[in-house]
């Protein structure tokens, strides 16, 4: 017997009810994920911080958090939201800041706090999904191993531990962050 699954839209994921969860379009099919706990939330914290401050301080264009849509396919839509993501001024200033999801192309940056409850397959199927549709650099941030993977179109993954210094000279001049502060403890 064959199963119709209606696929959904972007505009029909934007208009779903907060149940509390995060949601992410695939080739029109929705998928679920729970709440990304403290963990993420607080390393997604220390990176914005660091990063927004930069980038509004030095006018270099946006930096979005709470998992910003961005809308990478249509008909079936793909809608992808990363923890962290900016986008360079020359392309704010050509799209401007939508009240939805961004439909002008991949975050130049996006970064990845992998959660107690993701998979790392499915991380990775985002980040390929990321490169894939122009973004220029991926930041997965693993808490529990303590390390950033940077991920680049076409080049070989960098591993950073924590004596490391993470940046993205060529997307976001001028900026660092020590991989150490990411993951601090008091």
């Amino acid at each position: 017997m064959a199963v119709n699954t209606k696929l959904m839209t972007a505009d029909e994921l934007f208009r779903l009810p907060d149940d509390g969860n995060r949601h992410e379009l695939v080739r029109g099919e929705l998928r679920t994920m729970p709440p990304g706990g403290m963990e993420q939330g607080e390393r997604s914290s220390v990176l914005d911080g660091s990063l927004g401050l930069h980038v509004r301080t030095h006018r270099l264009g946006r930096v979005f958090t709470n998992e910003p849509g961005f809308v990478l396919e249509t008909n079936p839509d793909t809608v992808r939201a990363p923890d962290i993501a900016f986008i360079r001024r020359e392309r704010i200033d050509q799209t401007g800041v939508p009240r939805g999801y961004y439909r002008g192309g991949a975050p130049d940056l996006a970064v990845e706090v992998i959660s107690p409850n993701d998979l790392y397959t499915e991380v990775d199927e985002k980040v390929a999904e990321w490169l894939e549709h122009g973004t220029l650099v991926v930041f997965v941030v693993n808490p529990r191993r303590k390390v950033v993977a940077v991920h680049r179109p076409r080049q070989p993954v960098d591993i950073l531990g924590m004596d490391d210094t993470l940046t993205a000279e060529d997307v976001v001049p001028g900026w660092s962050l020590a991989v150490r502060d990411l993951f601090y403890e008091p």
